[in-house]
Protein backbone atom coordinates (compact mmCIF):
# COMPACT_ATOMS: atom_id res chain seq x y z
CA UNK A 1 0.00 0.00 0.00
CA UNK A 2 1.82 3.04 -1.05
CA UNK A 3 1.34 6.13 0.94
CA UNK A 4 -1.23 8.67 0.93
CA UNK A 5 -1.11 11.18 -1.91
CA UNK A 6 -0.85 14.92 -1.51
CA UNK A 7 -1.97 17.44 -3.46
CA UNK A 8 -2.76 21.46 -2.68
CA UNK A 9 -5.53 22.55 -0.88
CA UNK A 10 -8.74 21.64 -2.45
CA UNK A 11 -12.07 23.46 -1.85
CA UNK A 12 -14.94 22.83 -0.90
CA UNK A 13 -16.78 20.78 -3.89
CA UNK A 14 -19.63 23.88 -5.45
CA UNK A 15 -23.06 22.81 -4.48
CA UNK A 16 -25.20 21.06 -7.27
CA UNK A 17 -28.10 23.14 -8.22
CA UNK A 18 -30.21 22.17 -5.07
CA UNK A 19 -32.87 23.36 -3.67
CA UNK A 20 -33.12 25.44 -0.55
CA UNK A 21 -35.77 24.43 1.91
CA UNK A 22 -35.98 26.97 4.92
CA UNK A 23 -37.95 27.35 8.05
CA UNK A 24 -37.62 27.00 11.23
CA UNK A 25 -37.56 25.49 13.92
CA UNK A 26 -36.69 22.34 11.95
CA UNK A 27 -39.44 20.57 10.27
CA UNK A 28 -40.58 18.02 7.54
CA UNK A 29 -42.85 19.36 4.66
CA UNK A 30 -43.01 18.82 1.00
CA UNK A 31 -40.15 20.72 -1.08
CA UNK A 32 -41.20 24.47 -2.63
CA UNK A 33 -40.59 26.69 -5.29
CA UNK A 34 -38.46 25.01 -8.29
CA UNK A 35 -38.28 21.70 -8.90
CA UNK A 36 -41.21 21.05 -5.95
CA UNK A 37 -42.78 17.60 -6.80
CA UNK A 38 -39.55 16.52 -7.98
CA UNK A 39 -36.96 13.72 -6.77
CA UNK A 40 -33.98 16.86 -7.29
CA UNK A 41 -31.42 16.85 -5.16
CA UNK A 42 -32.05 19.18 -2.25
CA UNK A 43 -29.43 21.22 0.52
CA UNK A 44 -30.07 22.75 3.70
CA UNK A 45 -27.18 24.46 5.29
CA UNK A 46 -27.63 25.40 9.11
CA UNK A 47 -25.39 27.13 11.59
CA UNK A 48 -24.11 24.55 14.07
CA UNK A 49 -22.30 24.94 17.37
CA UNK A 50 -18.96 22.95 18.18
CA UNK A 51 -17.92 20.89 21.26
CA UNK A 52 -15.35 23.96 21.82
CA UNK A 53 -17.85 26.59 21.49
CA UNK A 54 -17.16 28.18 17.94
CA UNK A 55 -19.82 27.81 15.55
CA UNK A 56 -19.26 26.62 11.12
CA UNK A 57 -21.25 26.07 8.46
CA UNK A 58 -22.57 22.53 7.98
CA UNK A 59 -24.18 21.41 4.57
CA UNK A 60 -26.37 18.44 4.29
CA UNK A 61 -27.54 17.25 0.74
CA UNK A 62 -30.14 14.32 0.48
CA UNK A 63 -30.98 12.96 -2.84
CA UNK A 64 -33.83 10.50 -3.26
CA UNK A 65 -33.28 9.41 -6.47
CA UNK A 66 -30.18 8.18 -5.27
CA UNK A 67 -30.71 7.28 -1.79
CA UNK A 68 -28.07 9.27 -0.45
CA UNK A 69 -27.17 11.79 2.29
CA UNK A 70 -23.84 13.63 2.61
CA UNK A 71 -23.05 16.21 5.02
CA UNK A 72 -19.54 18.51 5.28
CA UNK A 73 -18.13 20.80 7.22
CA UNK A 74 -14.92 22.54 8.10
CA UNK A 75 -13.24 22.42 11.35
CA UNK A 76 -11.76 25.84 12.52
CA UNK A 77 -8.30 24.50 12.12
CA UNK A 78 -9.23 24.19 8.10
CA UNK A 79 -10.07 20.65 8.03
CA UNK A 80 -12.98 19.40 6.09
CA UNK A 81 -14.94 16.74 7.17
CA UNK A 82 -17.55 14.67 5.05
CA UNK A 83 -20.20 12.36 5.62
CA UNK A 84 -21.83 10.36 3.13
CA UNK A 85 -24.55 7.68 3.61
CA UNK A 86 -25.41 5.13 0.69
CA UNK A 87 -28.86 3.61 1.59
CA UNK A 88 -28.55 1.41 -1.34
CA UNK A 89 -25.55 -0.07 -0.85
CA UNK A 90 -25.58 0.24 3.24
CA UNK A 91 -22.18 2.12 2.82
CA UNK A 92 -21.35 5.25 5.27
CA UNK A 93 -18.39 6.92 4.05
CA UNK A 94 -15.79 9.87 6.32
CA UNK A 95 -13.29 11.58 4.48
CA UNK A 96 -10.97 13.53 6.14
CA UNK A 97 -9.11 16.91 4.18
CA UNK A 98 -6.13 17.47 7.38
CA UNK A 99 -4.23 20.04 6.56
CA UNK A 100 -0.15 19.65 6.44
CA UNK A 101 2.18 21.52 8.59
CA UNK A 102 4.67 22.47 6.44
CA UNK A 103 7.27 23.22 9.00
CA UNK A 104 7.09 19.60 9.81
CA UNK A 105 8.11 18.51 6.08
CA UNK A 106 4.37 17.65 5.33
CA UNK A 107 2.67 18.90 2.17
CA UNK A 108 -0.41 20.92 1.98
CA UNK A 109 -2.89 18.55 3.02
CA UNK A 110 -3.53 14.73 3.49
CA UNK A 111 -6.77 13.27 3.24
CA UNK A 112 -7.78 9.99 4.77
CA UNK A 113 -11.44 7.61 3.77
CA UNK A 114 -12.76 5.42 6.45
CA UNK A 115 -15.61 2.96 4.90
CA UNK A 116 -18.12 1.26 7.17
CA UNK A 117 -21.49 -0.51 6.99
CA UNK A 118 -24.70 1.95 7.13
CA UNK A 119 -27.50 0.89 9.41
CA UNK A 120 -30.61 2.54 8.57
CA UNK A 121 -31.77 3.37 11.78
CA UNK A 122 -28.41 5.61 12.57
CA UNK A 123 -29.51 8.69 10.63
CA UNK A 124 -33.18 9.78 8.86
CA UNK A 125 -33.87 8.80 5.55
CA UNK A 126 -32.93 10.28 2.21
CA UNK A 127 -36.37 11.39 1.33
CA UNK A 128 -36.94 13.37 4.78
CA UNK A 129 -33.90 14.47 4.34
CA UNK A 130 -34.47 16.04 1.46
CA UNK A 131 -38.27 17.73 3.30
CA UNK A 132 -36.04 19.72 5.90
CA UNK A 133 -36.48 23.50 6.17
CA UNK A 134 -35.62 26.08 8.62
CA UNK A 135 -37.16 29.17 8.89
CA UNK A 136 -34.16 31.36 10.39
CA UNK A 137 -31.11 30.20 8.73
CA UNK A 138 -29.14 32.42 11.14
CA UNK A 139 -29.90 30.49 14.09
CA UNK A 140 -27.49 28.23 15.80
CA UNK A 141 -28.14 24.71 16.37
CA UNK A 142 -26.76 22.18 18.69
CA UNK A 143 -27.27 18.52 18.85
CA UNK A 144 -30.50 17.16 21.35
CA UNK A 145 -28.31 14.45 21.92
CA UNK A 146 -25.13 13.00 22.19
CA UNK A 147 -24.33 9.58 21.03
CA UNK A 148 -21.59 7.53 22.64
CA UNK A 149 -17.63 7.43 21.06
CA UNK A 150 -17.63 4.49 18.64
CA UNK A 151 -14.33 3.27 18.41
CA UNK A 152 -13.27 1.09 14.86
CA UNK A 153 -10.32 -0.69 14.39
CA UNK A 154 -9.46 -0.43 10.63
CA UNK A 155 -7.77 -3.48 9.51
CA UNK A 156 -8.51 -3.64 5.65
CA UNK A 157 -7.81 -0.94 2.89
CA UNK A 158 -9.97 -0.27 -0.23
CA UNK A 159 -8.62 -1.05 -3.77
CA UNK A 160 -10.14 2.82 -5.48
CA UNK A 161 -10.35 1.33 -8.70
CA UNK A 162 -12.69 -1.11 -7.80
CA UNK A 163 -14.28 0.89 -5.38
CA UNK A 164 -17.48 1.88 -7.40
CA UNK A 165 -18.51 -1.67 -6.99
CA UNK A 166 -18.91 -0.59 -3.02
CA UNK A 167 -20.78 2.38 -3.48
CA UNK A 168 -20.71 5.11 -6.38
CA UNK A 169 -20.12 7.65 -4.08
CA UNK A 170 -16.20 6.32 -3.66
CA UNK A 171 -14.28 7.89 -6.46
CA UNK A 172 -16.13 11.20 -6.19
CA UNK A 173 -15.77 11.47 -2.02
CA UNK A 174 -12.48 9.81 -1.83
CA UNK A 175 -10.74 10.89 -5.09
CA UNK A 176 -8.04 12.64 -3.15
CA UNK A 177 -7.55 9.99 -0.74
CA UNK A 178 -6.91 6.98 -3.42
CA UNK A 179 -4.44 5.35 -1.10
CA UNK A 180 -5.63 5.90 2.12
CA UNK A 181 -8.87 4.60 2.53
CA UNK A 182 -9.65 2.13 4.95
CA UNK A 183 -11.92 -0.36 6.12
CA UNK A 184 -13.05 -2.96 9.02
CA UNK A 185 -12.88 -7.22 8.48
CA UNK A 186 -16.37 -7.82 9.89
CA UNK A 187 -18.06 -4.84 7.20
CA UNK A 188 -16.09 -6.64 4.26
CA UNK A 189 -17.84 -9.61 5.02
CA UNK A 190 -21.26 -8.35 5.28
CA UNK A 191 -20.91 -6.58 2.01
CA UNK A 192 -19.74 -9.56 0.54
CA UNK A 193 -22.52 -11.70 1.12
CA UNK A 194 -24.55 -8.89 -0.59
CA UNK A 195 -22.53 -9.45 -3.48
CA UNK A 196 -19.83 -6.88 -3.42
CA UNK A 197 -16.45 -8.50 -5.41
CA UNK A 198 -13.68 -9.39 -3.11
CA UNK A 199 -11.28 -7.87 -5.73
CA UNK A 200 -12.33 -4.27 -4.29
CA UNK A 201 -11.07 -5.28 -0.64
CA UNK A 202 -6.82 -5.65 -0.17
CA UNK A 203 -5.26 -6.84 2.63
CA UNK A 204 -3.12 -4.92 5.34
CA UNK A 205 0.57 -6.13 6.23
CA UNK A 206 -0.11 -9.08 8.16
CA UNK A 207 2.02 -7.37 11.62
CA UNK A 208 0.69 -4.23 11.60
CA UNK A 209 -1.44 -5.44 14.28
CA UNK A 210 1.53 -5.77 16.02
CA UNK A 211 2.89 -2.11 15.25
CA UNK A 212 2.95 0.29 18.31
CA UNK A 213 0.67 3.61 18.27
CA UNK A 214 2.35 6.11 16.27
CA UNK A 215 2.85 8.44 19.38
CA UNK A 216 5.29 6.01 21.09
CA UNK A 217 7.31 5.93 17.45
CA UNK A 218 9.96 8.74 17.29
CA UNK A 219 11.34 7.61 13.49
CA UNK A 220 9.40 9.33 11.12
CA UNK A 221 10.17 6.52 8.69
CA UNK A 222 8.94 3.74 10.68
CA UNK A 223 5.36 1.93 10.45
CA UNK A 224 3.02 2.07 13.00
CA UNK A 225 -0.95 2.41 14.11
CA UNK A 226 -2.47 5.77 13.29
CA UNK A 227 -5.32 6.90 15.20
CA UNK A 228 -7.73 9.47 13.98
CA UNK A 229 -10.97 11.33 15.29
CA UNK A 230 -13.57 13.11 14.17
CA UNK A 231 -17.01 14.24 14.84
CA UNK A 232 -20.40 14.74 13.01
CA UNK A 233 -21.65 17.38 15.45
CA UNK A 234 -25.35 18.02 14.19
CA UNK A 235 -27.32 15.47 12.03
CA UNK A 236 -31.17 14.53 11.71
CA UNK A 237 -30.54 11.27 13.40
CA UNK A 238 -34.39 10.70 13.91
CA UNK A 239 -37.71 11.52 13.28
CA UNK A 240 -40.60 12.71 15.59
CA UNK A 241 -43.82 12.16 15.69
CA UNK A 242 -46.82 13.66 16.71
CA UNK A 243 -50.55 12.98 17.26
CA UNK A 244 -53.26 14.88 16.47
CA UNK A 245 -57.40 14.58 17.03
CA UNK A 246 -57.73 15.26 13.76
CA UNK A 247 -55.74 11.96 12.41
CA UNK A 248 -56.06 8.66 13.39
CA UNK A 249 -52.13 7.69 13.31
CA UNK A 250 -49.26 9.75 14.20
CA UNK A 251 -47.59 11.46 11.50
CA UNK A 252 -43.80 12.78 10.92
CA UNK A 253 -43.33 16.33 11.92
CA UNK A 254 -39.81 17.35 13.16
CA UNK A 255 -36.60 15.35 13.64
CA UNK A 256 -34.75 14.87 16.48
CA UNK A 257 -30.79 16.02 16.18
CA UNK A 258 -27.69 13.88 17.72
CA UNK A 259 -23.61 14.36 17.61
CA UNK A 260 -21.51 11.22 17.19
CA UNK A 261 -18.01 10.79 17.79
CA UNK A 262 -15.27 8.23 15.80
CA UNK A 263 -11.64 6.96 16.79
CA UNK A 264 -10.12 5.32 13.74
CA UNK A 265 -7.18 3.06 14.12
CA UNK A 266 -5.42 2.40 11.33
CA UNK A 267 -1.75 1.12 9.44
CA UNK A 268 0.48 3.80 8.20
CA UNK A 269 3.54 3.19 6.08
CA UNK A 270 5.58 5.88 7.70
CA UNK A 271 5.22 8.25 11.10
CA UNK A 272 5.03 10.87 8.55
CA UNK A 273 1.52 10.80 7.64
CA UNK A 274 0.19 10.56 11.32
CA UNK A 275 1.97 13.68 12.79
CA UNK A 276 -1.03 14.69 14.61
CA UNK A 277 -1.22 11.69 16.53
CA UNK A 278 0.42 11.83 20.00
CA UNK A 279 0.31 9.11 22.50
CA UNK A 280 -2.07 9.84 25.35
Amino acid sequence: MRPPGRRDVPSARPALPLLLLLLSPLLLGAPRGVGAGSSAPAELRVRVKLPDGQVTEESLQADSDADSISLELRKPDGTLISFTADFKKDVKIFRALILGELEKGQSQFQALCFVTRLYHNEIIPSEAMAKLRQKNPRAVRQAEEVRGLEQLHMDIAVNFSQGGLLSPHLHNVCAEATDAIYTRQEDVQFWMEQGVDSSVFEALPKDHVELPRCGQVRDREKPCVCRYSLSLVWYPCMLKYCHSRDRPAPYKCGIRSCRKNYSFDFYVPQRQLCLWDEDP
